[in-house]
């Protein structure tokens, strides 16, 4: 039964009830940050195969955005900026995981002496490399290699990309 909305604590608590029954996402928070030669920042985690775009999952309650900012100084050091948005992926449950939002920002261009100096500041890391987009893409695993090609496509044209599981909207049909 729904509460008076003059009863403000049975209408906190209704609320609440629902709020527990929702659905709670894992976040991840990457970003594309260049050099001067448009090079593309690529890390190289110890935790696992395959290197990664630089950032990391979001705490609770972390905003996406800020969630990229702090990974970046953790693991590398760097206080960077948020320019923008460019791709948001729905991640399908997979292995233990539930799903996910994956989210890349703009991080812009690194100044060539921050990118000269920089280096790994924790043991998450072992490498962090500047490397031409197609050298890049190629060391990505499958699933984050789709969401850096539409990274650089929204770089490109301004336009946010929205993916669900590496899918853009003109092929949900295909596997809907």
């Amino acid at each position: 039964m729904r509460p008076v909305p003059t009863d403000a604590e049975a209408r906190n608590a209704y609320l609440a009830e629902g709020n527990a029954k929702q659905a709670r996402k894992r976040v991840s928070a990457d970003v594309v940050l260049r050099d001067e030669r448009d090079r593309v920042l690529t890390v190289n985690p110890t935790y696992k195969d395959g290197w990664d775009l630089p950032g990391g999952m979001a705490e609770a309650d972390e905003p996406p955005d800020r969630a990229a900012v702090r990974e970046l100084h953790e693991e590398l050091g760097l206080a960077i900026t948020v320019h923008g948005l460019l791709v948001v992926d729905w991640v399908a449950p997979h292995g233990p995981w539930d799903d996910q939002l994956a989210f890349i920002f703009d991080a812009g261009t690194l100044s060539p002496a921050l990118a000269a100096a920089l280096r790994p500041h924790d043991d998450e890391l072992s490498e962090a490399l500047f490397l031409p987009a197609l050298e890049a893409a190629a060391r990505l695993r499958p699933r984050q290699r789709t969401r850096f090609r539409a990274a650089l496509g929204a770089l490109a044209d301004g336009r946010v990309r929205y993916l669900r599981d590496g899918l853009e909207p003109s092929q949900f049909r295909a596997v809907d």
